[in-house]
């Protein structure tokens, strides 16, 4: 999935003519701290609520004031992935799309980027998960894939993640079955540290949604 798939057709962009009480207007609507301001169709930045709550005068134009302009943006083929990390970094609550000359194609909404993050991590599919921990050095995703599929389970998805406080990885599958004892012991064959296991749908979903509300934390939403 890439940033052309997620414009949204319905969020704004501004202009420099847009008054400033327009611009925190149109904030308020959609319920967003961020806009791009655009001037015919080139990207010339994005602007936070909290630059437009400085100005004095709400009805001058967003070309008049001294505003801060910030140039973050995303390719129309980025991957998610990729947006994410932008989204994260920049603590944006929308996203702007440009072409390779820096021409405007829309904006994502962040909520519209997690949803979509969540239907591509097969979070709403039934079946199990697995958590194993692993050096990073012995890490080996064709390895992890064999004994999976040994099993005649399939892999939904799968991600890593690091604690601060320890050198070892983390890695959490999502497979098609909520039977997992076979591959558990597969995996304890092979010499992994199977760390916990989800059985039970109603749990997945739980997992899942802490996991998601500790994404949507990290990036503010």
């Amino acid at each position: 999935m890439v940033a052309k798939e997620l414009i949204s057709e319905t969020l704004p962009f501004l202009k420099p003519t847009d008054t400033v009480g327009s611009a925190i207007g149109y904030m308020d609507s959609f319920k967003v701290s961020h806009l791009p301001v655009v001037n015919n169709m080139e990207y010339l930045g994005t602007v936070s609520d909290i630059s437009l709550y400085d100005q004095s005068d709400q009805e001058s134009q967003l070309g008049e004031c001294n505003l801060t302009l910030f140039n973050p943006s995303v390719g129309i083929d980025q991957h998610i992935f990729e947006i994410l990390g932008v989204a994260s970094t920049y603590n944006l609550s929308v996203i702007p799309v440009v072409n390779e000359t820096n021409q405007f194609k829309g904006s994502i909404l962040r909520g519209d980027l997690i949803k979509s993050f969540a239907q591509i991590s097969s979070v709403s599919e039934h079946g199990g998960i697995i958590v194993v921990e692993i050096n990073p050095r012995d890490y080996s995703l064709s390895q992890i894939a064999q004994i999976v599929e040994s099993n005649n389970v399939k892999v939904l998805s799968m991600y890593i993640t690091s604690q601060p406080d320890s050198s070892m990885m983390e890695v959490t599958l999502k497979v098609n079955i909520t039977e997992l004892s076979s591959v558990i012991r597969t995996f304890e064959r092979y010499g992994y540290d199977v760390k916990s296991w989800i059985t039970s749908d109603k749990t997945v979903d739980q997992f899942y949604s802490e996991r998601f509300d500790m994404l949507m934390k990290y990036l503010n939403i």
